[in-house]
């Protein structure tokens, strides 16, 4: 599966897929590029896209225990 991410010309994030409801676009990119930062590739134009598998992109998704 393909997470396409945008990002603002300030280097926040725009949009991304498959944001979890109770997170913001930000906490949602922080989060996959701090537990699978390296599935994430750069492109031009201030885009780039995670590349994980169903089973990857549902754990990382979970609510995580406090």
């Amino acid at each position: 599966m393909l997470l396409h991410v945008r990002f603002r010309p300030d280097t926040t994030v725009l949009k991304i897929d498959y944001c979890p409801s109770d997170l913001t676009p930000e906490e949602w990119f922080k989060r996959l590029c701090a537990r699978a930062g390296g599935k994430f590739a750069t492109r031009a134009g201030g885009r780039g896209f995670f590349r994980l598998t169903p089973a990857e992109l549902e754990a990382l998704a979970a609510p995580r225990a406090h």
